[in-house]
């Protein structure tokens, strides 16, 4: 579990929809091997996100196609979908974890809370800016798709 903290200020955020990172956004390489790790985690496929723009990527689960709460998804009521990776010109990602632990990871600069959550299991994580911040993106989106499961 991720305890550390991002390194340098945070990026700024759009304060009006959809949520996008502005600044500190991740090369093209970066953010291509977040999603290729994305997508190499077990029971992971890639889909169309039901609720962010069309350059987003969902993340769905291969074994379930439904929520077992509302606020592990961010799409309730449809196909669940625990996280979404934006696209290249943005880098962030959505994902749902629990509130608590979602609280943690920014106060420790890792993320914010999603301007339009429902059930404040809903956060912006910050794209990530070397190889290192990879890693912990990615543990931080297996730590949000065990909560929704």
């Amino acid at each position: 579990m991720l305890v550390v903290p991002r390194v340098g200020e945070r990026p700024n955020v759009s304060s009006v929809g959809p949520q996008t990172q502005l600044t500190q956004c991740s090369t093209p390489e970066l953010w291509g091997l977040l999603v290729q790790r994305t997508f190499a985690l077990p029971r992971v496929v890639e889909g169309h996100s039901q609720v962010s723009p069309a350059s987003s990527r969902a993340v769905f689960l291969s074994d379930q196609h439904h929520e077992r709460t509302p606020e592990t998804s961010l799409a309730p009521g449809q196909r669940l979908e625990p996280v979404h990776l934006h696209g290249v010109s943005d880098t962030s990602l959505h994902l749902c974890l629990p509130a608590e632990r979602g609280r943690e990871l920014a106060a420790l600069g890792w993320g914010e809370p999603h301007q339009y959550e429902d059930f404040g299991t809903e956060f912006l994580i910050y794209g990530p800016r070397s190889i290192d911040e990879v890693d912990a993106v990615v543990s931080i989106i297996k730590e949000s798709l065990v909560f929704a499961g």
